[in-house]
């Protein structure tokens, strides 16, 4: 008997700073996947490029098979780049997936646990400004919880003053939005150990549903001394991209909740994975997701089927979404409504969203080359973003 194969592929550099690949099957059915490292696209458009070549002519069904052959074929493996390629080529065989048998991914992979999940708002910007209003507003729309970054860049060790400015804005959205709302406190990377300790001591009073990324991935050894010294749960895992890159996280107990990005931690194969172990330890899952449609469809088939998943990252009015939003790229506008707080798991075929196609095309005449921003502190040293 015939078995499908690949057929080809396109690779579609769209604003605001996003990657699409369809991936086309000889049967006619077409899968969509979202492989992007922001401020790399053309990078990782190059990697997936690289990677087709295993692919093209084979069986788009076996996607174990191909997830396998594209990590260790290749000999050098991991990192932002190769993972975030896997990622999106393994989000569109699942979306291929689904469409040949008829079915969402979830439940090709045991069906769903939930019938949907609650979801948190990002307000404030790089530099967040005005944010008790804006948490106002969030909560007003129905959102139950907003994230934002804690704070502009930070040297390893800065003043009280950068200390003060981070608390005054986290007391003004708490003020603006009562007690019971979620906040969740970004530090980015931006915030080294001796600032960290120091900044989470003084939101401890604001009752912040979570910190993120506290100190930098490199440095996740401090994460055991911070976790000791405060109730706050600790988040982060969104520039971890692999099972391996959070063995020792989670074996080692000091952190709350584990943030795999489904665009750059090896796709919906690899973050279910990572999912999994986390459940082992009883640590919760909330995907980071600051992307496109597609990468967030491909997130809400995998917190269907994971226990332990309990928020969801989305970029709808992002400050990153200058020119183009994630909605503008679906037909059904619909897919993503958002209610009370919550969005519903899309129960179409495959990834559940239809995407856009003609406007992908007209957009991908424009493209990008999105960067993120360069910082310096006063001393002219270069500052983390």
């Amino acid at each position: 008997m015939e078995t499908m194969k690949i057929a080809g592929y396109e690779l579609f550099v769209v604003p605001p700073r996003w990657l699409f690949l369809k991936i086309m099957t000889d049967e006619g059915i077409a899968g969509w996947g979202e492989p992007v490292v922001e401020g790399r696209a053309h990078t990782v458009k190059t990697a997936v490029e690289e990677m087709m070549q295993y692919l093209v002519g084979s069986d788009p069904l076996r996607i174990e098979d191909h997830w396998n052959l594209m990590y260790r074929a290749g000999f050098y493996r991991g990192g932002p780049v190769l993972m975030s390629a896997i990622a999106g080529i393994d989000q569109a065989l699942w979306d291929i997936k689904g469409k040949y048998y008829g079915a969402p991914v979830h439940e090709l992979m045991g069906g769903a646990c939930r019938e949907s999940i609650r979801v948190y708002a990002w307000i404030g910007g790089d530099r967040p400004s005005d944010v008790g209003r804006a948490a106002e507003e969030a909560k007003r729309a129905g959102f139950t919880a907003v994230k934002m970054n804690a704070t502009e860049e930070l040297q390893m060790v800065d003043s009280h003053a950068k200390i003060d400015q981070v608390v005054e804005r986290i007391a003004a959205v708490r003020e603006a939005v009562g007690r019971d709302f979620g906040i969740a406190i970004d530090f980015h990377g931006r915030v080294h150990k001796p600032m960290a300790k120091m900044l989470i001591r003084e939101l401890e009073p604001y009752r912040p549903m979570f910190i993120e990324e506290p100190v930098l991935p490199e440095n996740n050894e401090a994460l055991r001394e911070i976790a000791g010294s405060t109730h706050i749960p600790i988040a982060t895992g969104e520039r971890m991209f692999s099972r391996w890159d959070f063995k020792t996280l989670l074996s080692d107990g000091c952190v709350d909740i584990i943030q795999p990005d489904v665009s750059h931690a090896g796709g919906i194969t690899e973050t279910k994975k990572i999912a999994s172990m986390a459940e082992a330890y009883d640590v919760a899952l909330a995907p980071h997701c600051p992307l496109g449609p597609i990468a967030l469809a491909a997130c809400l088939q995998v917190d269907a089927t994971c226990y332990n998943a309990f928020i969801q990252e989305q970029s709808l009015g992002i400050h990153y979404n200058t020119s183009n939003d994630i909605l503008d790229y679906v037909k059904d506008r619909g897919v993503f409504e958002y209610r009370d707080g919550y969005v519903a798991i899309p129960k179409g075929p495959g990834l559940g969203i239809d995407i856009d196609e003609d406007y992908v095309r007209e957009r991908a005449k424009i493209g990008h080359n999105w960067k993120n921003p360069v910082w310096r502190h006063r001393d002219g040293s270069i500052a983390e973003w």
